[in-house]
This record gives structure tokens, C-alpha cells and sequence, in this order.
């Protein structure tokens, strides 16, 4: 728990104690390490902070190329906590097909723990921004999770095929888990299955066998 000293025998209303608690929390999502290196780099895991900062500024560069209109600012907001629940929950391999049920229990029990943490009124307005990332249904978390299914595609692109070599991932299994990025951004998903078919091609990255090869 958060303990803070001030001067004067000032002290905080349960308010600012409550956001400053959860602000102290979520400094672990800075140890958070991911299941993808950087880029250029595939030594050095990229950990969830550094992820979510990337994706707000690759959702503002690249907002033009947003299947529909959105709020940039609510974007922003899905990125900025949509891991906050890994500091419980974990990163779990994207391409794992065991990882469904139980990551989304862990993180479902993270969402009240960690937002909980805040008083009531913001609890309740950061686990509806989560939850409508979750849900992927409006236009601003299916633009956001476009955003947040691209930044991986460049690391492992500037890896020679990074995890998806690493865990032996077929194409065809690529090209479905990634294809929720054609539902926020048409023009980003045609240029991201490009360059994987490319750099498959050109022998510049490595992928897992299909099913029927193995």
C-alpha cells in the first residue's frame, strides 16, 4: 500500500490517496515484459509500458487510415490502460490457442482489483473504457485493437520472423489472428498481410509449417 508523508501534518483527502495509490500501482506495468522483442533488437523484450505509449503515437500518426470516424482522445485512453491488468494477469502469447479462457479470467479479476483502487466514479468510467476495448465493437476500440495487433508485426518483421518463427506459428494462422486490423483500418490490414507475405517470399522472415505440411 501507498504510504505518502507531508509537510505541515497536511493531509490528502481519501480521493487524492485512493489516485495516488493507483497511480503508484501501475508504475509495475514498467516490469511487465512482453512476448516481443524490439524492433532491430531481438535480444530485448519490450515491456507493456513501452508498448502502450508506442500505440498512442502510432494511433495518432495513423489516424487518417481509421475505417470510420473516431474520438482520438477515447482511443488513446483504450491504449493507454487496455494492459494496466497484465500487472496481475500476465502477457500470454497472442498465437497460444489454450490462452483465451483462462487469461480472460485472470484479467477480468485484475480489471476490479487494480481500478478498484480508484474512487468509485473513475473505477467505473476506466473499466467501461477497458471493457469497450474487450468488446472491440465501436469504431474507436475497433481502431485500437488495429493499432495494438500492428506493433507486433513490425518487431517480428525486423526479426526475421521473431515469435512467430520462435513458436513455429503457420501463415494461415498469422493472417487469421491478425485479420481483426481489416475491422479499424481496411488500408493498414492490405499493407501489414502484404509485408508478411513479402517478407515470407523474399526469405527475409520464417514462419511454422502449415498443419498439413507437418
Amino acid at each position: 500500500m501507498l504510504i505518502l508523508h507531508f509537510r505541515n501534518s497536511f493531509m490528502p483527502s481519501t480521493t487524492l490517496q485512493q489516485q495516488l495509490a493507483f497511480l503508484h500501482e501501475i508504475d509495475k506495468l514498467k516490469y511487465i515484459f512482453r512476448k516481443t522483442t524490439l524492433i532491430n533488437n531481438p535480444t530485448r523484450f519490450e515491456n507493456d509500458a513501452e508498448h502502450s505509449w508506442h500505440l498512442c503515437v502510432m494511433a495518432m500518426v495513423l489516424q487518417e487510415h481509421a475505417h470510420e470516424p473516431i474520438d482520438l482522445l477515447r482511443v488513446i485512453k483504450m491504449l493507454l490502460i487496455h494492459d494496466i491488468v497484465e500487472i496481475d494477469a500476465g502477457d500470454t502469447f497472442f498465437f497460444d490457442p489454450a490462452r483465451a479462457p483462462q487469461q480472460s479470467q485472470a484479467e477480468e479479476a485484475a480489471a476490479e482489483r487494480i481500478f478498484g483502487l480508484l474512487p468509485a466514479d473513475q473505477k467505473a468510467a476506466f473499466r467501461a473504457i477497458w471493457m469497450e476495448f474487450e468488446a472491440g465493437t465501436t469504431p474507436e476500440a475497433k481502431y485500437a485493437k488495429a493499432i495494438d495487433r500492428i506493433e507486433p508485426v513490425f518487431q517480428n518483421l525486423s526479426n526475421g520472423g521473431g515469435t512467430w518463427k520462435e513458436h513455429q506459428v503457420p501463415l494461415s494462422v498469422i493472417l487469421k489472428k491478425l485479420s481483426v486490423i481489416a475491422e479499424g483500418a481496411p488500408l493498414l490490414w492490405k499493407f501489414t498481410e502484404n509485408s508478411i507475405r513479402t517478407a515470407l517470399a523474399k526469405g527475409q522472415i520464417s514462419v511454422g509449417p502449415e498443419p498439413n505440411e507437418a
